[in-house]
């Protein structure tokens, strides 16, 4: 693979928020091992994403009594706060939520969730629950990016609301192109290839 090529993978001066975080196939970090993430802040604060194929065995009535959903899953947002629930959507004429990518909103309306939780079971395409989140201070990201563990794609709404678990990594390489399509099906230790 030409090196100049892979660099437009890992440009971190790309990097902004609604972008998604794609770790590179021998990324180590239990935490992060084959993750993608969804960026929803960059700034000169830090970075603070979802991943979102990291599920949990967590049902959303054991972390919000009032609501019951067999449908809406929690996902493993990341190894950060665990003890917070997040919600990532594309409704916001119903929850509200701040846009980081066009379409995609972070935050909203509990009391609304749980208003179309009880009526509406289609919102399970539409909806993704978190608890936790990644986060990385100031420049962290960035030379993270730098030593190769991150690549950087931009937003689909297909990979985010439309596939789950380990296809949502195979995806979301393939989305760099055909060229690039091969790193989906390394193995994670090279050694086994």
């Amino acid at each position: 693979m030409d090196f100049l090529d892979f660099h437009k993978l890992t440009d971190k001066s790309k990097l902004k928020s609604g972008q998604l975080l794609v770790a590179e196939p021998f990324l180590n970090d239990p935490n992060f091992s084959r993750a993608v993430i969804m960026l929803c802040e960059h700034g000169e604060d830090g970075s603070l994403g979802f991943i979102l194929n990291s599920s949990t065995a967590l049902e959303l009535g054991e972390l919000l009594p009032d609501f019951y959903s067999s449908v809406l899953s929690v996902g493993q947002g990341g190894p950060v706060q665990t003890d917070t629930l997040h919600m990532l959507h594309r409704l916001p004429e119903v929850f509200g939520g701040n846009e980081v990518a066009e379409g995609m909103y972070w935050g909203g309306s509990f009391d609304a969730l749980k208003d179309v939780i009880g009526v509406d079971t289609a919102v399970e395409t539409d909806i993704r629950l978190f608890v936790g989140y990644a986060g990385w201070s100031t420049g962290q990201l960035e030379n993270e990016i730098e030593e190769g563990s991150w690549l950087i794609a931009d937003f689909e709404q297909d990979i985010v609301f439309g596939s789950r678990g380990a296809d949502m990594w195979k995806r979301a390489i393939e989305s760099f192109g055909k060229k690039y399509s091969y790193l989906a099906y390394m193995p994670l230790d090279p050694q086994l290839n």
